[in-house]
């Protein structure tokens, strides 16, 4: 097996990241999620700051090999981060990337960043422990409206990402009585090259995305103010009326769509553990 270096922002970082399974099987370094073929955490290391990890193997060979063509996720990773600092749009800044390759496919690709020391996920910031800070209405509210004037400037630069959820969004208090907030995720970003409808539907799309995950603990009122702010300012009854149909128009697609899929995969089990003699 050999490995690529995509980035390294130092030699001291490149031979950190020439480590990256060593280091994710030692003491020093803490799991936040590990899930399917994602494993993400924080990586303490001697007399310095620290950092996260993320290692993500590709599920095959041949998606190893499209990987390779296409992009790797430690590559996109890179170029989201490139992308998102051209226009000033926060996020944890890439210190090493690297995929590990063999017979020809990117097996996994590994990502170091700075660490987000004091942030949390919107829902857990929001929310707090035992979802007492949640009821703080205008602390939630103003958290909101951080996150959407954000997600404004990124659009408003021509950027989307595939996967905009709260899970994806960190917010920390700014020290100053407001909120910071970051876009993680960085290999799902890409800046749009079209203008009019298609990067129109693109900027719906990840409204929806966020609104879909951000239901789960906000009322419709508050997703309503959320979609305002995002706006800019509330805009005259007959044409928050129109956005809101279409924004539901577009959750409707996005749920046909998924739910369609996820049919597939359940019909696709069936077959398999009846062609396994298994009931």
């Amino acid at each position: 097996m050999r490995t690529h270096v995509h980035y390294a922002r130092t030699p001291q970082w490149r031979k950190l990241v020439e480590r990256a399974d060593e280091l994710v099987a030692s003491p020093q370094f803490h799991a936040l999620k590990a899930e399917g073929r994602t494993l993400a955490g924080v990586l303490d290391l001697p007399g310095r700051a620290p950092v996260f990890l993320k290692r993500t193997r590709e599920r095959s060979w041949t998606a190893g090999i499209t990987a390779r063509g296409a992009g790797s996720r430690a590559a996109r990773a890179i170029e989201g981060a490139r992308i998102l600092a051209a226009a000033a749009i926060p996020h944890p800044e890439p210190l090493a990337a690297m995929d590990q390759i063999r017979a020809g496919a990117v097996t996994a690709s590994f990502l170091i960043s700075e660490a987000l020391v004091g942030a949390d996920s919107l829902s857990r910031f929001a929310l707090g422990p035992g979802e007492i800070k949640g009821r703080d209405a205008r602390r939630r509210r103003a958290i909101l409206g951080a996150v959407a004037r954000e997600v404004r400037r990124m659009h408003a630069a021509g950027i989307y990402t595939r996967d905009l959820q709260e899970t994806n969004v960190m917010v920390a208090d700014d020290g100053a009585g407001g909120f910071r907030v970051w876009f993680i995720d960085l290999e799902d970003f890409r800046r749009t090259r079209t203008v009019g409808e298609a990067s129109h539907k693109r900027r719906i799309r990840n409204l929806v995305h966020l609104d879909r995950s951000i239901g789960r603990f906000l009322c419709r009122a508050a997703r309503l103010a959320f979609l305002y702010d995002y706006l800019g300012a509330r805009p005259p009854r007959a044409e928050a009326r129109r956005i809101v149909r279409e924004v539901l128009a577009m959750r409707a697609r996005i749920d046909k769509s998924r739910s369609r899929r996820s049919s597939h995969r359940s019909s696709a089990s069936r077959v398999r553990a009846c062609a396994s003699g298994r009931r």
